[in-house]
């Protein structure tokens, strides 16, 4: 019997590091429950990780494949404050929100929150987040507890919910502005021609129908 990708994904590490190449840990269980992906795609869980995918999967053991990474130990990440600029990048690209600041206001790292996936230091604009050694010589599950995994899961799955929610919110908010200036167009446009207005028109309700079918296609 085929494992479901809740089993597998049970097993992973939840660092949604995205190494693996998939956007998150629970894209690639999916994958993986689908035979289209292989168990040897995850540093942070190492040996042992391919071991504990194995064991659900039914599947052989296999090295870890380098082209996904090395298996090394844990990291977190922290901001040398004194250059940092407030512009709110690496928050937004935090997976679990270890990271909190404002626009324009110094940032800084909740450590016991961050699973070292290291996605904030490529945005960072001016070098201003370094990643430090967690755990000493201990890698793969040796230095990510279970505890740890359980917490990043549930952390990842309220960022995304919040993340999605405040998109709902905004697109909203665009929708309702734009039937607001087409119902009086002539009134919010610098075009006086009709039959330039009934383009501009034709324009604007074509963009609100194709934000309409994409909300509705959005998952809850």
């Amino acid at each position: 019997m085929k494992a479901s990708a809740t089993a597998i994904l049970a097993v992973l590490p939840h660092t949604q590091c995205t190494r693996c190449g998939y956007p998150d840990c629970a894209a690639y269980a999916q994958t993986i429950a689908e035979g289209e992906a292989a168990i040897n795609q995850c540093p942070p869980g190492g040996a042992q990780g391919i071991q504990r995918l194995a064991k659900v999967t039914g599947l052989p053991e296999l090295p870890l494949n380098p082209n996904n990474g090395v298996e090394a130990p844990r990291s977190v990440v922290y901001i040398d404050e004194a250059w940092c600029i407030g512009c709110t990048l690496c928050i937004d690209a935090c997976p679990v929100d270890a990271i909190m600041g404002a626009n324009k206001l110094m940032h800084t790292v909740i450590e016991h929150y961050c699973t070292g996936c290291d996605l904030c230091l490529p945005v960072c604009p001016v070098d201003c987040i370094h990643s430090e050694n967690a755990s000493g010589s201990a890698s793969g599950w040796a230095a990510w507890t279970q505890l740890q995994a359980d917490q990043a899961k549930q952390r990842y799955a309220f960022s995304s919910y919040r993340r999605k929610r405040h998109e709902g919110e905004n697109a909203k908010k665009l929708e309702e502005k734009a039937v607001m200036k087409l119902a009086d167009l002539a009134q919010h446009s610098q075009h006086t021609d009709p039959a330039v207005l009934e383009k501009k028109r034709a324009v604007i309700e074509a963009a609100l129908a194709r934000a309409r079918a994409k909300q509705n296609d959005r998952p809850s």
